[in-house]
């Protein structure tokens, strides 16, 4: 060891018995026994170790220092007498002879015990993170992370892909996201951007010549909180490769993200290549979401047929998704707290019956059901003691809201959801366009940058909303770890993909000018992904939220707490980037 200690607090083994050491960390604990005897227990980076106070003046020495107080001890090791299995130096003890302090908790009270922290207030947790991360288990996490980087980077390079870093400050985009601005101060009213995510830039070194590039990229969206998406900041594994169609972007995914997932994740399998491949439309039509948890086999039906006129009201003219589910024997309680689930997800209700031993549906809607009775057992295979879960809508919403049910039915039933492993899938076959839902207008949608199925001739007289493109998802354990795409890499392709949402050749240009500018100097085929490394790493510890695994995240409205970030500044630093602040009235 380096620095003012011989050992680190994991390192001592019975083998050291007899030795003396220093070692140095925070002053985690102490059992007082006697004025005479106590176990403290000290706490450093890699472990703990006890150590042993056997005199009272030692004692005394203690008197008056805080739990967390950074701590040197010079002593011998000795052999336990009552070893601790659970614990790595669990063989052995110090006896100090000089125990000093290096740095002082002059606080009596912690806001939370360290070991205990990921029970605390989350915000007392943001708050103190410095404190938070001295968890092991908390510390822990961000250690995988760096581990899991370090093999991305590795795994990549080993398929000649070059690591190229691109740069943070650039100009505003339309990537779907709003923009974190940058006020310039040499260039009076005008603004930098940070980054959505060094998409125009990967693109224009294929165009540069570069055949396979990489980077773990910081990515920057003023965007709402989720579980699984953290504000403000994110990284992900950005990588691009010219002459590739989608099949060679696939092949290295599946080349490099399962071996990473079976070595550090909490389960120990994953999908091996090639990865199952799902049409956008019959991922909706069979799982009601675009990213389906393929470790449930349960699937949607479409009851619309022998539902929508039972008499239902909410069913009259709706279309009907149906999920069966054998053997599911729930108590109404948990039913009852299923249904509400979902519609606190998709504010749609779910609606429900089960088939008795006799095969005559019971409870929930079945008096709307018994009617028709053997139509619908037919329709959808019903057997005695099957439960059926319901949701009605316009279609797209009855299958979301369905997709939702099938998700929690699956978890609640047991033998429908196998948990401990990675199920990869891709999503393939996106539509190049959608109807905007708050513009009502038609818009891209996935990236405006993707190349059309057909080139120039998917345009030819044909419904933009048919047009379907070369995009496609990452999906594991129904988390989309990112979105990707073959490029259109052909300015003539391009104008003419922009002139259907509105934007003719003169706003390209203006948009994307550096971009479009290498493409018309001869731009190869290219195409890429970025699945985002802040959601694998979320999947790798099975945490349900991101924030777990960042090592200073903001809260759910992007503040840091702890460093009390965003913050006024001072008038001088405003006037020098001509910036006025406007405060909306109160």
């Amino acid at each position: 060891m380096i620095q003012s200690r011989t050992h680190n607090c994991n390192e001592l083994r019975i083998s050291n018995a007899g030795e003396r050491v220093v070692l140095a960390g925070w002053y985690e604990n102490i059992r007082r026994v006697s004025k005479n005897l106590g176990f403290v227990i000290l706490r450093d980076f890699y472990g703990t170790t006890q150590i042993v106070i056997e005199t009272e003046e030692m004692m005394q020495q203690l008197d008056g220092v805080n739990k967390e107080s950074v701590l040197s001890v010079e002593g011998v090791v000795r052999e336990r007498s009552n070893k601790n299995k659970e614990i790595a130096t669990g063989e052995i003890e110090v006896v100090p002879e000089k125990i000093g302090v290096l740095g002082k908790c002059i606080h009596n009270a912690l806001p939370f015990e360290i070991n205990q922290s990921k029970e605390a207030d989350e915000n007392a947790r943001l708050k103190y993170r410095y404190l938070d991360l001295r968890n092991p288990s908390v510390k822990n996490r961000i250690v995988l992370r760096s581990r899991v980087v370090a093999e991305l980077r590795n795994r990549m390079s080993a398929l000649d892909f070059v690591e190229i870093t691109t740069p943070i400050l650039t100009c505003s985009s339309p990537e779907g996201a709003r923009d974190y601005l940058v006020p310039s101060r040499n260039h009076p009213g005008k603004f930098y951007a940070l980054p959505q995510a060094p998409q125009q830039f990967k693109q224009i070194l294929m165009a540069s010549g570069f055949d396979r590039y990489f980077q773990i990229a910081p990515c920057f969206r003023d965007e709402d909180a989720r579980a699984d998406r953290s504000p403000g900041e994110f990284y992900q594994l950005d990588m691009e490769m010219a002459f590739a169609s989608q099949e060679d972007v696939f092949s290295v995914i599946e080349e490099v993200l399962p071996p990473v997932f079976e070595k550090y994740g909490v389960y120990q399998t994953a999908s091996g290549a090639p990865f199952v491949r799902i049409p956008y439309l019959t991922a909706m039509e069979k799982y009601g979401t675009d990213k389906p948890d393929l470790r449930i086999d349960l699937t949607l039906q479409d009851a619309t047929e022998v539902l929508a006129d039972c008499g239902f009201g909410p069913f009259a003219g709706q279309t009907v998704e149906a999920v069966v589910v054998d053997g599911f024997s729930a108590s109404r309680k948990v039913i009852d707290k299923i249904c509400a689930e979902t519609e606190v997800l998709t504010a749609e209700k779910a609606f429900w019956f089960r088939m008795d031993e006799n095969g005559a549906p019971v409870g929930g809607i079945s008096k709307f059901v018994a009617e028709r009775k053997d139509a619908v057992t037919a329709a959808l295979g019903l057997k005695p003691g099957d439960f059926v879960g319901l949701t009605a809508g316009k279609k797209q919403t009855a299958q979301k809201a369905a997709g939702v049910l099938r998700r929690l039915l699956g978890a609640a039933s047991g033998k429908h959801m196998r948990r401990d492993c990675y199920e990869f899938c891709w999503i393939v076959d996106f539509p190049m366009y959608e109807i905007g839902e708050e513009s009502g207008t038609l818009e891209f949608c996935h990236n405006p940058f993707s190349m059309p199925q057909g080139g120039m001739d998917a345009f030819a007289g044909v419904e933009p909303l048919s047009i379907l493109a070369y995009q496609y998802d990452l999906v594991c354990n129904g988390v989309e770890l990112s979105s990707g795409a073959v490029r259109n890499h052909d300015p003539e392709i391009m104008i003419k993909a922009f002139e259907l949402v509105g934007l003719g050749e003169e706003d390209v240009k203006a948009r994307f000018p550096a971009m479009y500018n290498a493409f018309c100097y001869g731009a190869p085929p290219h195409a890429g992904i970025a699945p985002g490394v802040d959601r694998m790493i979320m999947l790798l510890c099975g945490e349900e939220s991101i924030r777990e695994i960042i090592p200073f995240p903001m809260n759910k409205n992007a503040m840091d707490v702890m460093m009390g970030a965003p913050a006024s500044v001072g008038q001088k630093q405003l006037d020098d980037v001509h910036i006025a602040v406007c405060l909306p009235e109160e």
